[in-house]
């Protein structure tokens, strides 16, 4: 069998930290605490994942009605014998609906990734007070090394 370099690689941390007692130090709180803290993170996680997965889905949806909007009003440009004034006055009417149809969809785009945003800041949020509140129980009742004094 090859040793390894390092000679902390085959070492049980989880043995060793439970093994070990810190005064004023419930471990095993602590562990439980931290394994709360991983879950919230992923929680958080999760929530801004599908969050963004809306965004991309939105963002297709846009780009498809764009480019159906693009063939119709090319459509509707190319079409022969209208009068230069009633195309330019066309062409100006299309722009102006653009630009308000781009900003109301970046509008919404934009409120999709707040409501996420927060709602993964929430999940955050509740689990940081939670935990003060686990550490103001424990102090509270005056717990050591999973004993109380």
């Amino acid at each position: 069998m090859i040793k390894s370099a390092n000679p902390f690689a085959e070492m049980d941390f989880t043995k060793v930290m439970g093994d070990l007692k810190f005064p004023g130090v419930n471990v095993e709180s602590l562990v439980q605490t931290q394994r709360k803290n991983f879950e919230a993170i992923a929680a958080a996680n999760q929530v801004a994942i599908e969050g963004y997965q809306a965004v991309a889905k939105r963002q297709a949806d846009i780009l498809r009605e764009a480019m159906e909007e693009f063939a119709k009003v090319g459509k509707e440009l190319t079409t022969t014998g209208q009068a230069p004034d009633v195309r330019v006055a066309k062409q100006a009417e299309l722009v102006k609906t653009s630009f308000e149809k781009g900003l109301a969809n970046l509008r919404e785009l934009s409120e999709i990734l707040m409501k996420s945003n927060s709602e993964a800041f929430g999940v955050i949020n509740k689990r940081v007070a939670e935990a003060i509140d686990e550490v103001k129980h424990s102090v509270a009742n005056g717990k050591l090394n999973g004993k109380h004094k």
